[in-house]
């Protein structure tokens, strides 16, 4: 193949966004500065309830796809409605990821419950098998919207096709409070009638294994985080949207000591407000300092090994992508680090000697300085420019789904 020289780049693997709503990319901006229920109950269910359709999702997942290349993203990791179409528009840009067989008690304009999306989710994978960039979870959406009758099955769907399981849990404290005193007043209690907290309950299924993906993860006991390390879960960390919604702070600190598997998620464009994993990257670092009261808590080298190889553990392509290496797929980006803003530019690694490239990246570099984008050695971003989508289209996307969104 070619030889392709880019002097000044930090030449690294691609960021896995390990929790994505991609085709919220059209609600960005609708309903900010709330608290999560309120959020979603009072205007991101009634929107989706409005407009929700199949073009909204194509649509939403290619303008989401391509912001997510543009800063650095090579696979995703995508829970919403009508999931072939999230995968036709992955396909069709070039995006790695894994979609899902979406799963929640009440009906959509994409089916009429549980059983309904299940057997809709498994026929779209089915007809998918093919794409190679493809992969599939089975994604309950949360304990406060599934029965236990509802996780038993989505248990069985995982044990027969091998699939994950990614599931939004313990995204407040409201959430476990209410659920482990049973307060159905609450609606963030769980749908079951065990006074347990969530993720005891899931464990009392027997979901909690390694194939589960934790999704935020902000209320933890000791015990449970024992737990979470002994049976191999992997943990999302969603940091911008846990703060912007003032959902609370992921024990990432005391998670990492115990050996688990942390990755990082960017969640939707309604709560974030972008995919910027970046952005991310740097927040979770910074965050877990903060929280710990700690300066030496996810130092800048872990930070970039949550946005890759522990995003691809977390998805289970730790054997495909996360890191650079022969025999793994050529998932690969370009980060610009001679610029004014990451002067001095680094030369060693090794921040005892020098300027530690991994340091520029993590807490100095932004997303705009991400210049060329491969996945599975195909070239998605040349110098900034889009290399499979029109971005005159993504823009008269976005033109189209603002009077829409206006007019409900």
């Amino acid at each position: 193949g070619a030889v392709v020289e880019l002097p000044g780049r930090a030449l690294m693997p691609g960021l896995v966004n390990a929790h994505t709503h991609l085709a919220m990319s059209l609600l960005r901006g609708v309903s900010d500065d709330q608290e999560l229920i309120p959020w979603l109950t009072q205007t991101i269910w009634p929107l989706e309830g409005a407009l929700a359709d199949e073009s909204f999702v194509k649509d939403g997942a290619t303008l989401a796809a391509a912001e997510c290349i543009r800063s650095g993203t090579t696979t995703v990791n995508d829970m919403y409605w009508f999931p072939h179409c999230t995968a036709e528009a992955l396909c069709e840009i070039g995006l790695r990821g894994l979609v899902n067989v979406m799963v929640i008690e009440f009906p959509s304009k994409y089916g009429s419950g549980p059983e309904d999306y299940i057997a809709k989710g498994l026929a779209s994978r089915e007809a998918m098998k093919d794409q190679a960039l493809l992969g599939w979870t089975v994604a309950p959406h949360a304990p406060y919207t599934v029965t236990d009758a509802t996780f038993e099955r989505v248990k069985q769907v995982s044990e027969e096709h091998g699939l994950p399981v990614h599931v939004h849990l313990h995204e407040t404290s409201v959430e476990c409070d209410a659920s482990e005193k049973l307060d159905t007043t609450a609606l963030a209690c769980h749908k079951s009638e065990h006074k347990l907290r969530p993720f005891q309950n899931l464990d009392r299924i027997g979901l909690v294994n390694d194939k589960l993906i934790a999704v935020h993860m902000t209320c933890l006991t000791e015990e449970e985080i024992k737990v979470v390390a002994e049976k191999k879960v992997s943990i999302v960390h969603c940091p911008t949207s846990n703060l912007k919604l003032a959902s609370g702070f992921c024990p990432v600190a005391k998670l990492v000591a115990q050996g688990v598997n942390v990755a990082i998620g960017t969640d939707g464009q309604s709560s974030n407000n972008t995919v910027d994993m970046m952005a991310e990257m740097k927040l979770a670092a910074i965050l877990a300092k903060g929280a710990s009261h700690d300066p030496k808590a996810v130092p800048a080298h872990e930070a970039l090994r949550m946005a890759t190889i522990n995003g691809a553990k977390a998805l289970h392509l730790a054997d495909k992508i996360g890191s650079l290496e022969v025999g793994k797929q050529a998932d690969v980006i370009a980060i610009r680090i001679d610029t004014i803003e990451t002067t001095p530019v680094p030369v060693v690694a090794d921040s005892t000697k020098g300027f530690d490239p991994v340091t520029h990246v993590v807490y100095s570099s932004t997303r705009d300085q991400v210049t060329d984008v491969w996945v599975a050695g195909k070239r998605l971003l040349e110098a900034r420019q889009l290399k499979t989508v029109d971005e005159a289209r993504l823009q008269k996307i976005g033109a189209d789904y603002t009077a829409k969104v206006m007019e409900v």
